[in-house]
């Protein structure tokens, strides 16, 4: 099963300054969502994880290259360089500019500056030589000019429109200079338009496409990734105002210019223009409305009120509370930030003209709904009624279920359901069993370790609570709560309703969901990724409270496929609310079984009936190349059980307990081992 490339890797490790990350992720989700994620990585990452088969863009932003050369020559070098010449796509900012040259030579003669040498990548055959225009300090904005980019049309035939000449932000960058006779792997992308203070030939070229192996690389000198929405005022740097403006005025033209970069190194560019959607509202309701009411009175000594207004000024966000009928207050107008739109709650600003936004810093409104669930018109992406029908239809078929997906908070475009949950333990601590938070777009939403990316619409996004209690620990270890969660997402799917059943959905061990790829022919049948569990946990009052999120790609098909586009003609597409109803009666049945009984024979023979691993022959790198044979899951602490095969993958007698080594990624490479 060969993994798609969806990945977007940006490294954030030793060398780079935090601006130049900052503005390299900032563009490149903006460019590349919903296609692809957009994800930071550290020099570990590079060294120690299976990262390439699914990147598609290894980005190095700007910094300094020396440091990138301290913790990558050598092994970490050889890597990148073999991904690149195997098919893959690198892109240098500035100091990845420098990097991917065959030789830096930056400000010679300068005591202070100089840095000279050859580069062990070598992506672009000769010297990039800076800076290209004098004044560059360190860690200082006084070098920063906004530079005009002569494009070199004939270069992007193939890849869309590009203006004749746009203006970037430049601060340090080189000038790429062959170094020997003409290179037919080499093409001239832009020239600096202005005249340059070091030998830049004759094409004083400022951004430059490689040809390596069967894969390319672009290198730039300026920085076309830096927005002018993102630069704050230097009032201390004579003429900084004018280069913002000067950028802010050709910002169109930018970022069409990078999107034929990004497309010539075979990426999918997103073209919808539009940035990321405002902030929403949440609107708490209840299967009984006046339940709210009670749930409230939970909250009562989280609850301040300052100025006759009802406050949860929680670890990670302040939230504010609200009644339906003032939620057009003037005070939540002026307080949220970006504005959101009182008709239909989602608005968006372009993405020329939105910032990086602190969502920290944006108070959330929860409107409470105490006498009658939201209407329609007030969500128009979730519909309240369809919910809380489907929950009462699917507890007359899960006998135990008769709680979770009771209290339920909804909110259209959301910073992360699970960031909103597990980061606020004030509030987290008074939710009981069941409680769901709901969204239909997240904005920095949360995959492993520091994964963040913007979630479109289309996906079911939730995320639940479940208070575990503590002296269950050591016999319902909750490691197995994600296994549960899993089990109950490919159940919902197939009894969702009549005629799901053959649906060609599984599990991925540990706890993602892929199905059949329907744009694929190949035998046996490819499958995909679609969606996955992401669980977090605390410790509060002799309980552990897990936050338990779940996302599902329903009707987008983006970056893979999605479970509408698996349904034949004569199947109605699902329902994100019933979907969801589903899914909490699925899991309080089996969460309430595992109490009783714990993991029981019953629950690991229907993992293992969905699972894509059952004998599956894997070889685990971390073990120096062992050949072994998944047989199952141990029932103790849910790890991995796999035996050791020796010649003609005969059994050698010796078993391994394996656990995830945490990354998104391959998964059947570098695994931590324990013998059993």
């Amino acid at each position: 099963m060969t993994p798609r490339k969806l990945n977007v890797l940006v490294y954030t490790g030793t060398g780079t300054t935090v601006e130049s990350v900052k503005h390299a992720i900032f563009t490149l989700r903006r460019l590349l969502s919903p296609n692809y994620a957009v994800i930071p990585i550290t020099e570990s990452v590079l060294l120690k994880e299976p990262w390439a088969p699914t990147c598609a863009l290894l980005v190095f932003p700007g910094g300094a290259d020396l440091g990138y050369c301290r913790v990558l020559n050598g092994e970490g070098n050889s890597i990148i360089s073999q991904y690149v010449r195997r098919g893959g796509a690198y892109l240098g900012f500035c100091a990845g500019g420098y990097y991917g040259s065959k030789r830096c030579e930056f400000e010679v003669g300068d005591k202070h500056l100089e840095v000279v040498g050859s580069r062990e990548l070598a992506f672009f055959p000769g010297i990039c030589r800076g800076g290209a225009f004098k004044g560059f300090q360190y860690q200082s904005e006084k070098g920063a000019r906004a530079a005009r980019i002569d494009v070199k049309e004939n270069a992007f035939k193939d890849a869309g429109a590009v203006p004749q000449i746009f203006t970037s932000y430049y601060n340090g960058g080189g000038v790429f200079v062959a170094s020997g006779p003409d290179n037919g792997d080499v093409e001239i992308l832009a020239s600096y338009a202005d005249e340059i203070n070091v030998d830049g030939g004759e094409q004083k070229a400022a951004l430059v496409y490689c040809k390596v192996g069967q894969g390319a690389a672009i290198l730039t000198g300026p920085h076309p990734e830096f927005a002018a929405v993102n630069l704050s005022p230097h009032h201390d740097v004579d003429g900084y105002d004018e280069l913002i403006a000067s950028l802010r005025a050709d910002d169109n033209a930018r970022t069409t210019f990078l999107k034929a970069c990004l497309t010539k190194l075979g990426l999918d560019v997103s073209q919808d223009s539009s940035g990321v959607p405002s902030l929403s509202r949440l609107h708490l309701s209840s299967l009984i409305s006046s339940d709210v009411d009670d749930l409230l009175h939970s909250w009562e000594d989280i609850i301040s009120k300052e100025d006759g207004e009802e406050y949860i000024r929680a670890d990670h966000d302040t939230f504010h509370l609200q009644k339906p009928e003032t939620r057009w207050t003037m005070d939540e107008l002026k307080d949220s930030l970006p504005t959101n739109d009182s008709a239909g709650e989602l608005t968006s600003i372009s993405s020329s003209e939105q910032p990086m936004i602190d969502y920290t810093t944006i108070t959330k409104q929860i409107v409470t709904h105490e006498n009658a669930w939201p209407e329609a018109k007030v969500t128009p992406y979730f519909n309240h009624n369809a919910f809380y029908a489907s929950l009462k239809d699917y507890r007359m078929i899960e006998k135990e279920s008769e709680e979770w997906g009771s209290h339920l908070m909804y909110g259209e475009v959301v910073t992360s359901t699970n960031t909103l949950l597990e980061k606020n333990y004030k509030l987290l601590s008074k939710l009981p069993s069941g409680f769901t938070l709901v969204a239909t777009t997240q904005v920095a939403a949360r995959g492993r370790g520091s994964n963040v990316w913007v979630s479109p619409a289309g996906a079911l996004i939730m995320s639940t609570v479940i208070n575990h209690p503590a002296h269950l620990a050591s016999t319902r270890p909750i490691v197995f709560i994600p296994y549960l969660a899993s089990i109950a997402i490919v159940d919902a799917i197939k009894t969702y309703d009549r005629g799901y059943d053959e649906l060609p959905v599984k599990l991925k061990w540990p706890n993602d969901i892929y199905a059949r790829d329907p744009n694929s022919s190949s035998s046996p049948p490819a499958y995909v990724k679609i969606g996955g569990i992401l669980a977090n946990c605390s410790y509060s009052s002799g309980s552990y409270q897990i936050v338990l999120g779940i996302g599902i790609n329903t009707a987008n098909q983006r970056p893979t496929t999605s479970l509408n586009a698996l349904l034949p003609s004569h199947l109605a597409p699902f329902r994100v609310e019933k979907l969801i109803a589903r899914i909490l009666t699925r899991i309080e049945t089996l969460y309430k079984t595992f109490v009783r009984r714990g993991f029981t024979r019953d629950m690991e023979y229907d993992y293992y009936k969905h699972w894509l691993h059952g004998r599956q022959i894997v070889t685990l790198e971390a073990q120096g190349g062992v050949r072994a044979r998944i047989v199952g899951i141990t029932t103790d602490w849910g790890m991995l059980k796999a035996e050791e095969l020796g010649n003609d993958d005969k059994p050698t007698g010796k078993m391994w307990a394996l656990q995830s080594d945490e990354n998104s990624f391959d998964f059947f490479k570098g695994l931590v081992k324990r013998k059993i």
